[in-house]
């Protein structure tokens, strides 16, 4: 199963960039050439603090009946697991479903309409692992990462947020 999932996240992360080289297309168009800009680094900064301090605080007092809550401590190579894993990620799924899902989509829809319909296949794809109705709510950082995409005309700043948000996740997410 870890061989398949490794085969997946090759895929995930290299497509866009084989896409590019054999349509002869810049990767800048993907924003797959990573940059930050000011205006950028504000967006990241303004999406962070406004996403994740409400949501420590709804964490620490998360209803036990709907599923773990708090503030978790996983032992130290646990922790160090589940971070890496979920910088990993970051890159992978910014890559596609950002660089190169949203700017296909982008391409025949609104702009507005390709972020709503990346975040939603962003988020069913989240489901294919470990199933919960708490798995649909990453629609929401999903659109965060479209519109960061969007103005910031590359995938870092969503690349950021997201890692940053998988690093808080290993600490307060109340699912597994």
């Amino acid at each position: 199963m870890q061989i398949i999932g490794l085969v997946i996240a090759a895929v995930l992360l290299y497509f866009p960039y084989v896409w590019c080289k054999f349509r002869h297309e810049d990767e800048k168009l993907y924003g797959l050439k990573w940059f930050l800009t000011p205006s950028s680094k504000r967006d990241l900064i303004f999406a962070l603090v406004f996403t994740l301090a409400p949501l420590t605080f709804i964490s620490i007092y998360w209803p036990p009946e709907w599923g773990r809550g708090g503030i978790h401590n996983p032992e130290l190579l646990q922790a160090l697991d589940m971070a890496g894993g979920g910088v990993a990620a970051a890159f992978i799924e910014e890559t596609f479903f950002r660089g190169w899902l949203q700017t296909i989509l982008a391409r025949h829809l609104k702009i507005w309409l390709a972020i709503f319909l990346t975040a939603l296949i962003f988020s069913l794809s989240h489901l294919i692992l470990i199933t919960g109705w708490l798995r649909v709510a990453t629609f929401f950082p999903g659109l965060i990462m479209g519109i960061l995409r969007h103005r910031g005309k590359s995938v870092l700043p969503g690349i950021i947020y997201h890692a940053i948000c998988n690093i808080w996740a290993v600490w307060f997410a109340p699912i597994v």
